[in-house]
């Protein structure tokens, strides 16, 4: 007990020394993490966190698979970000009822609007299973055999839960870089509606030109409902039967605000990070994945500004493709930049020096952990991937043409008799209501030309020579052809794969040629994918080992995460960068929005801003109104819109970004300028309140 408690008190100490780093997993949550919580303002007993029946984790949802949210009345209502939120209101915004540019309120349950294809999950239950594992034989089997026998287990074990609850599902994922294993049982309800959004000159304010940026003022919220079978209070399919969800637990929300080094905690889904990568892999990121993504993104999305710009029906079927598009457009560069500012490559090669040093002594590990091997293998493959990241992002999902002529060699439902060839069909949806033709032919033709002067001849697909021969080079009347001659972008119409319009059909050879330039850039790498892998588990084991006596989090991978630390700012250009924006800041924005257009918001938001009293929504302590607060929480994709706690367990704002300087944290965590953007729930229920006068959901709220 007493080198037990030398060690907390040391590790305290660290903790305490390079601030509060780290996604933890709440089931097993270090005692020596909770009472450095503790020590910098938590109030509630360890059981709150996981155990209890009314414990934090039971408000908090993975939101649609790619978000975090909180749900914050007994009647199931749920605060996200708007970005996250950003999909359900477009899907539902016409040129005559345009939601995303004018908000949206639903003033009884009946107006709420459901949603196609959202969920969100309740986590229930996380344990370790890598003992288990191990004795199965599990680390003996080849990558391979792992997959295989990984989803068989998930699949017999999710039939067993499932025969005690069909309601609920499991997940076996990897942790520590595949050192370590754990299960994961959730609760997913897929009948989530739409309640209430901002306009989204609101939800979006600053746009890209602030994103990734301190100082903020973006309401970046949006309001869904979780709805439940009458009868159960559990998951069910759409349905007018269905009735608000009753959780047993709900995020109080608090108008008392915060102060500068006021304990701050986030709850979410952090999507990736990769904290335990090699140097090698880190300068493989920075060339050949961000560096692609940043170039080929910024010429698809001028086409694309371009043409949403000039009609609204195209802005409306683009706003959410332009946006998630442009987040991560922004974060490579600023990654990239981070890297080579902050010397994150030579900071990782001294730390792999000390391994070294650690497996020569020690001997751990010294016939598997082979780091100028690992380099080799980097170097191998390093040609080959900046190949293939240029032509994911320049065919993959880009445009709506290579996304169909892909889809038809990968995996599409053949229809007709399985015993008549010749009547065999694939046909499309009809989702013209997601692309525009014009926008379409552009963006292909440009990133066609793009394509040919990022990589080698050898990574080409063999439609450059028709390009070439019988265009004359000229991308633009090849693309015309394309859409004039091919039967791909007919929705609705059978397509008979045995047919000879089938084997001629000039998109369907294009989706040809794609598929096996794809599956040769696939292959090049794959030989040495393995290998890779398994020096980066070595690699992480060694520091584990290294480092045993400290606790150690895992690399975020879409399984919720703790992460905690203070209220406060940073040093920006040499000066303080204050610590919390108010409504005078964005009032000064609005007069800029002239000169930039996203900074554009309707008379009505300047008038509410420029109140010269915000009640109740006033900072007791400043006497402001404030919109947005800094946090040195630790968080990544994934996170937006994680509910953050004060130290009572209170709801004080929504995650939604991190500062420029934030950029590198999914491989370094800088505490020291690294910080977390929330909106102050303040912020929220005051754009509720005064302009959506959403009197009803206020009160169902009850913030205090």
């Amino acid at each position: 007990m007493k080198k037990l408690s030398i060690l907390i008190v040391s590790f305290i100490t660290m903790m305490s020394a390079k601030a509060d780093e780290g996604m933890w997993t709440l089931y097993n949550l270090p005692q020596a993490v909770y009472q450095q919580m503790q020590a910098e303002g938590f109030q509630l007993p360890y059981s709150s966190l996981y155990e209890s029946e009314d414990a934090i984790k039971n408000c908090v949802i993975n939101f649609g698979g790619y978000c975090s949210g909180v749900v914050v009345s007994s009647d199931g209502l749920v605060f996200t970000n708007h970005h996250c939120g950003f999909e359900a209101i477009r899907s539902h915004s016409t040129v005559e009822h345009d939601y995303m540019l004018n908000g949206f309120y639903a003033r009884s349950f009946e107006e709420e609007l459901p949603n196609e294809d959202l969920f969100v999950s309740f986590m229930i239950e996380q344990k370790d299973i890598t003992s288990e594992l191990t004795a199965m034989g599990f680390f003996e089997m080849s990558a391979m055999e792992q997959g295989v026998f990984l989803d068989s287990l998930e699949n017999v074990r999710s039939s067993e839960i499932k025969n005690k609850d069909n309601t609920l599902r499991l997940e076996i994922k990897p942790f520590y870089e595949r050192n370590a294993y754990y299960q994961t049982t959730y609760r997913d309800f897929t009948d989530v509606r739409l309640v209430f959004t901002v306009p989204k000159s609101m939800g979006k304010f600053g746009g890209e030109t602030d994103n990734w940026m301190w100082p903020r003022q973006t309401c970046d919220f949006s309001v869904f409902r979780i709805y439940a079978n009458p009868d159960t209070n559990g998951p069910a399919e759409y349905s007018e039967r269905n009735v608000p969800y009753h959780p047993k637990h709900w995020a109080p929300v608090s108008l008392q605000g915060y102060k500068d080094g006021d304990f701050a905690m986030t709850l979410g889904y952090p999507g990736t990070t990769n904290r335990y990568l090699s140097s090698y892999g880190i300068r493989e990121m920075r060339d050949t994945q961000n560096e692609p993504r940043a170039q080929v993104r910024g010429v698809k999305q001028a086409e694309m500004i371009r043409h949403m710009r000039a009609d609204e029906a195209v802005r409306i079927k683009y706003d959410s493709k332009y946006a998630q598009s442009a987040n991560y457009w922004k974060n490579s560069i600023g990654m990239n930049k981070c890297i080579d500012s902050i010397g994150i490559i030579n900071q990782k090669q001294e730390f792999e020096n000390r391994i070294r040093e650690y497996v020569d002594r020690t001997g751990y590990l010294k016939d598997k952990l082979d780091l100028d091997r690992l380099a080799s293998l980097y170097q191998e493959r390093y040609e080959p991937m900046k190949a293939f990241y240029n032509f994911w992002e320049t065919f993959g999902r880009t445009n709506e043409f290579c996304t169909r002529a892909m889809r038809i060699h990968s995996g599409m439902e053949v229809k007709g008799p399985e015993n008549k060839p010749k009547k065999q069909y694939v046909e499309f949806a009809d989702n013209s209501d997601e692309w525009d033709e014009a926008l379409d032919k552009d963006v292909f033709t440009v990133l066609l030309k793009n394509y040919r002067e990022q990589v080698d001849e050898k990574y080409l697909p063999s439609f450059y020579n028709d390009i070439d021969k019988k265009f004359k080079g000229d991308y633009k009347a090849y693309v015309d052809y394309l859409y004039s001659k091919s039967a791909l972008m007919k929705s609705g119409e059978k397509i008979y794969i045995n047919s000879k319009a089938y084997k001629n059909d000039p998109g369907i050879n294009l989706g040809t040629d794609l598929m096996t330039t794809y599956y040769a850039l696939r292959t090049s790498m794959m030989h040495t994918e393995e290998e890779i892998n398994d020096q980066e588990k070595y690699l992480a084991a060694a520091r584990l080992r290294m480092e045993e006596d400290l606790p150690h989090y895992s690399d975020a991978n879409f399984t919720m995460r703790l992460s905690y630390g203070q209220v406060g700012g940073f040093m920006l250009g040499g000066k303080p960068s204050g610590y919390y924006t108010t409504a005078e800041s964005i009032v000064e924005k609005f007069d800029k929005q002239g000169e930039i257009i996203d900074y554009y918001a309707e008379p009505i938001m300047r008038e509410l801003l420029s109140a010269k009293d915000f009640g109740k929504y006033t900072d007791k302590t400043t006497g402001k109104m404030q919109l947005c607060f800094l946090t040195n929480n630790d968080i990544t994709g994934g996170n937006s819109g994680s509910p953050m706690f004060n130290g009572k367990g209170e709801l004080i704002g929504l995650a939604f970004d991190g500062n420029w300087d934030s950029l590198s944290s999914d491989i370094n965590f800088d505490s020291r300028l690294a910080r977390c953007i929330g909106v102050d729930i303040r912020f929220v229920l005051f754009m509720m309140d005064k302009w959506g006068h959403a009197d009803r959901l206020i009160r169902e709220i009850g913030a205090k």
